[in-house]
């Protein structure tokens, strides 16, 4: 595989995309920006087809269709220092996924966490969506990190998760269906001075 921090994404695609913040809404009358909406894209250098690349800095995802050829997909991720970089792999994909918050998660915050430690059936308020990519450390271990969907889109464009990748429920569920199991997943460091 192929991977470079900004060099494989045609000049200027992904400049337009800024952190947003919106007013309390619900995912029914909220409009996904044009900016954010999914859009092809061409590497610069050759890519594997099938991978998954995550750009935090620019809050955009990137999937290889071909070695030339992909589709970019805008993201939220983790907040401040909650984000994970590295290189993991799709050991799971599952629909409607039920939730757990991490034990991690109900320490930083019981208040909000505590009342679902013994997890959260799927559905529309799901914090994890329509759709969930679980990534796996090359060991074959769940890392406890996850590309999903979100019940709140206006959070597209900001880092706001605790340290995972979320995509629009309409686009994690066009992206589930074209990531196959095992595919590689670069979950770029955040560089923070763009």
């Amino acid at each position: 595989m192929i991977f470079t921090r900004r060099t494989f994404i045609a000049t200027g695609l992904a400049a337009g995309l800024t952190s947003r913040a919106f007013a309390h809404q619900t995912a029914e009358d909220w409009v996904m920006p044009e900016e954010f909406l999914p859009r092809p894209v061409r590497f610069s250098e050759p890519q594997a087809p099938g991978a998954v690349i995550v750009d935090p800095d620019y809050f955009a995802l990137y999937l290889a269709l071909t070695a030339d050829e992909g589709i970019q997909y805008s993201v939220g991720v983790g907040r401040g220092n909650l984000y994970e970089s590295g290189v993991f792999n799709v050991g799971a994909k599952k629909e409607w996924p039920s939730w757990t918050p991490t034990d991690e998660m109900i320490e930083r915050d019981p208040d909000h966490y505590a009342k679902w430690a013994d997890g959260m059936p799927g559905g529309p308020e799901n914090p994890l969506g329509a759709r969930a990519l679980y990534l796996f450390d090359d060991a074959g271990n769940d890392t406890f990190l996850r590309i999903h969907g979100t019940p709140e889109p206006w959070t597209i464009g900001s880092a706001v998760s605790n340290g995972c990748v979320r995509l629009a429920n309409e686009h994690i569920t066009e992206l589930y269906d074209q990531v196959e199991l095992g595919a590689p997943v670069l979950l770029l460091p955040k560089v923070e001075s763009v």
